[in-house]
């Protein structure tokens, strides 16, 4: 859940099954704090409403039913035509908009549908509710780093032929190194990642002053820290360090071929794979 500030007014924006919901409670009150569910029911009895809601459904949803859609319809316009939320939900199916109880209850609707009634509480109001909703979008993709969804989508159909990046993926290890007792864990997914312990490390390079990890890459850290989450997971079902070493070595191989194509990973940490 989330909160943006538009004009004065505090609107929540929660996510939803297909998208980021949009309180219409807190819409109304821009317009009138002691008669939300007033406006709200006015809004949803108009005739226009109802066309727009039933397009939407029709859109976006395949278990919407079109015939009690169509006896709602008919009603609108009528002197005692009466629509709640949650009339028109539980009637025809429709999954644009929610009632919730409690604390942070209200009304709510897809973004869409959000907008749509901010457009008819107010035009101003509307465009200023959008502005801030993208303002919203845009400082939760810097957090993350990087869109998930475009980036895995890319990640999904790029071919790995850089020779490059080729060198940075790990060496599939010898049934021999597997075998061998490592001293610590740290050790252990140095070889599942790097090829070799700290110490081989630091004898190949007397010259550094920082360690294998500190040389890493954003794409090899990332890495990391999925190994340590992996093993503990592997630690916990009882696997015994060389089956552990073996499977950690393996999703290294698949993880640093995805990460090594991905262009949002090498902006993290300012470090260039």
């Amino acid at each position: 859940m989330a909160k943006i500030d538009v004009k004065g007014t505090s609107i929540t924006v929660i996510p939803g099954g297909i998208d980021d919901y949009i309180s219409l409670t807190d819409i109304a009150r821009y317009k009138d704090s002691e008669r939300t569910d007033y406006i709200i029911l006015n809004w949803l009895r108009n005739r226009n409403t109802i066309e727009f809601l039933g397009i939407w459904e029709q859109l976006n949803n395949p278990d919407f039913n079109p015939i009690e859609f169509d006896g709602i319809r008919r009603q609108a316009g009528l002197n005692s035509f009466v629509l709640t939320a949650k009339r028109w939900t539980e009637t025809t199916g429709a999954i644009g908009i929610s009632s919730r109880a409690g604390r942070y209850g209200g009304t709510f609707a897809h973004k869409d549908i959000a907008f749509e009634f901010a457009s008819w509480v107010s035009v101003e109001f509307k465009l200023y509710l959008i502005k801030e909703f993208q303002r919203l979008k845009e400082t939760e993709h810097q957090q993350l780093g990087w869109d998930i969804r475009r980036n895995l989508t890319k990640i999904n159909y790029r071919i790995h032929t850089d020779a490059i990046k080729a060198n940075l993926i790990p060496p599939r290890l010898t049934q021999q190194q597997i075998n061998l007792i490592y001293a610590n864990e740290a050790d252990l997914l140095n070889m599942a990642l790097f090829g070799k312990t700290a110490k081989e490390w630091r004898d190949e390079n007397p010259g550094s002053k920082g360690n294998i990890r500190d040389e890493a890459n954003a794409a090899q850290l990332v890495c990391l820290a999925n190994l340590e989450t992996l093993s503990a997971h592997f630690i916990h079902q009882g696997l015994a360090q060389a089956e552990r070493l073996k499977l950690l070595n393996q999703t290294a191989i698949q993880q640093m071929k995805l990460l090594l194509a991905d262009a949002g990973v090498r902006r993290l940490g300012g470090k260039q794979p």
